[in-house]
């Protein structure tokens, strides 16, 4: 709602945190990137009996899910929907059954409207009967858009996405067979900053996974893919870790990509923790293509059970520059080279939260090419352009020390918080020392503390206004951060960008001033911010 924070709950979360349903990002198949409503039983069959003869079952890609136009265009005369017959002449439970002898799992998509996107019947005062539908036919996996959708007599439009979204997410945890949830509510809020924060504080509480931004291009669409996969990158790169955002598909046969821009979408997907599900015609795909999307190292990257999601480092205008941890403490770099040229950067091991004391040497691998180096104070890449490297560093016995490092952004404006001499500023991200810091825990359950790299004996305070101090671990430099991106002091008052400058305000839901995206590894605030 819009106004004041509420202080914090505990609520259970429905993904990393209770991973029950979901234990990693999902892998697999969706039609509608490549075929959109052009789908029916023979693709489907055609397609599994080449995921499993070409090695993709082998490395993960287990699950394969319905997309709108499977049904028919009313539902049965007890209110039941129907599959279209001329589609899916053994049906529906057929297909389901067919896909587990294959080794597979069978997903649906629905809409929360009265209608689906494609004009079929939406699942609106259905809910039930559609869940337990789906269940008895063998579907473990539910995609539910919000096309169609309509505010109830005293409701906001968010307000009713929340309700019927959370209705689902209860009817569904109380199956006998609970179904995985994809929720796409906060796609339908892109467009509107403090609208989509405020989406995107619930719907982990809610579903497995959430569609964060627009759907990625169609194969047969006008534009760039390019520049659609790097329209949902950004937005991925504003989410905080501890939950499968979602970016929508991968897109390896689009024709408007090139060969390394397709090795890049891939990589960047495992990299942030992405669902991998391939929209693609998949007989289709080249021996190239099927052999990166079946990079083992990657994808153990991506499955990776600590489940978290790299975090902006740096941005300069050329290179995107992330970082994150995996399970065995090994850290992971990710730099995407967005010019129009080759070019060269250099990561040092402070901005990868490594130290560079007691002679640490570091062994990096890159996930991409296999090659393997050696760091010892920085690691230089040199990318063509639209291409991505992913590197896995393993850290020796005495040097296993991790600090989350990264950017601190206003993620409407795209503004990153820079250190001066006492305070902050918030300019263009630049990919200089004084806009990347370190997020340090405190010791007292979420708290955190801020530390610029150009200045690490200081600290973010909220004493006696913002400004930067000594770090002291006292109150004045602890701070939460929330899924909606809110930097709460112990204050109460929360982190605020107006312009050039930053503020302590009261902490509002709708200030789109107060949105940030900080170092992946820091700990989330327990609780709703709405």
């Amino acid at each position: 709602m819009t106004g004041l924070l509420a202080l914090p709950l505990l609520p259970v979360l429905a993904s990393t945190d209770n991973p029950s349903l979901a234990k990693a990002p999902p892998m697999g198949f969706n039609n509608w990137a490549r075929f959109e409503c052009n789908l029916n039983e023979t693709l489907f069959t055609e397609t599994a009996q080449s995921m499993l003869n070409r090695g993709l079952l082998d490395v993960g890609y287990d699950r394969l899910t319905l997309d709108d136009c499977w049904m028919a265009n009313d539902r049965a005369s007890n209110g039941s929907l129907q599959w279209n017959t001329d589609k899916f002449p053994h049906g529906i439970p057929w297909l389901a059954n067919y896909m587990k002898s294959k080794g597979f799992y069978l997903g649906i998509y629905e809409d929360s409207g009265n209608l689906t996107c494609g004009g079929y019947p939406g699942s609106y005062q259905h809910e039930m009967q559609d869940a337990e539908l789906f269940a008895s036919w063998g579907i473990d996996y539910l995609k539910l858009d919000g096309c169609n959708v309509w505010a109830e007599e005293g409701r906001s439009l968010r307000e009713e996405y929340h309700v019927r979204y959370e209705q689902w997410h209860d009817i569904l945890s109380a199956l006998p067979k609970p179904l995985i949830f994809s929720n796409s509510a906060p796609a339908y809020f892109e467009d509107d900053p403090s609208d989509w924060a405020d989406v995107m504080d619930w719907v982990p509480k809610t579903a497995e996974l959430a569609r964060h931004s627009a759907d990625v291009l169609v194969y047969s669409g006008d534009g760039s893919a390019w520049d659609s996969i790097m329209y949902n990158y950004d937005f991925h790169c504003r989410l905080q870790p501890g939950y499968y955002n979602d970016p929508d598909f991968l897109i390896p046969d689009h024709p408007s990509l090139s060969m390394d821009e397709k090795k890049s979408h891939f990589a960047l997907w495992s990299s942030v923790g992405a669902p991998l599900i391939l929209s693609a015609y998949i007989p289709g795909l080249s021996d190239e293509e099927i052999a990166f999307l079946s990079n083992k190292a990657l994808i153990a990257v991506n499955q990776d059970t600590l489940g978290q999601q790299s975090a902006l480092v740096s941005r300069d205008g050329t290179f995107d520059v992330l970082t994150r941890s995996v399970a065995n403490g090994d850290r992971i770099l990710t730099v995407l080279n967005r010019g129009a040229d080759t070019a060269t950067t250099t990561v040092s091991l402070a901005r990868l939260g490594l130290s560079s004391k007691s002679n640490c040497k570091y062994e990096a691998r890159n996930l991409v090419t296999d090659a393997v180096s050696t760091i010892d104070s920085v690691i230089e890449v040199e990318l063509d352009s639209h291409v991505a490297n992913v590197y896995r560093i393993a850290l020796p016995k005495k040097c296993t020390t991790t600090t989350p490092t990264g950017l601190v952004f206003n993620t409407p404006a795209d503004l990153c918080m820079t250190a001066s001499t006492d305070s902050v500023t918030f300019e263009k991200c630049n990919g200089s020392d004084s806009q990347v810091w370190h997020a340090a825990a405190t010791g007292h359950g979420t708290k955190l503390t801020l530390s610029p790299l150009s200045d690490t004996s200081l600290c973010l305070s909220a004493n006696d206004g913002l400004s930067l101090a000594k770090c002291h671990g006292g109150n004045g430099t602890n701070w939460d951060h929330y899924m909606s991106g809110h930097l709460r002091s112990s204050s109460e008052d929360c982190l605020t960008q107006t312009k050039d400058t930053g503020s302590l305000e009261a902490c509002v839901i709708d200030s789109v001033g107060q949105i940030f995206g900080l170092p992946s590894g820091v700990s989330l605030a327990k609780g709703d911010m709405s």
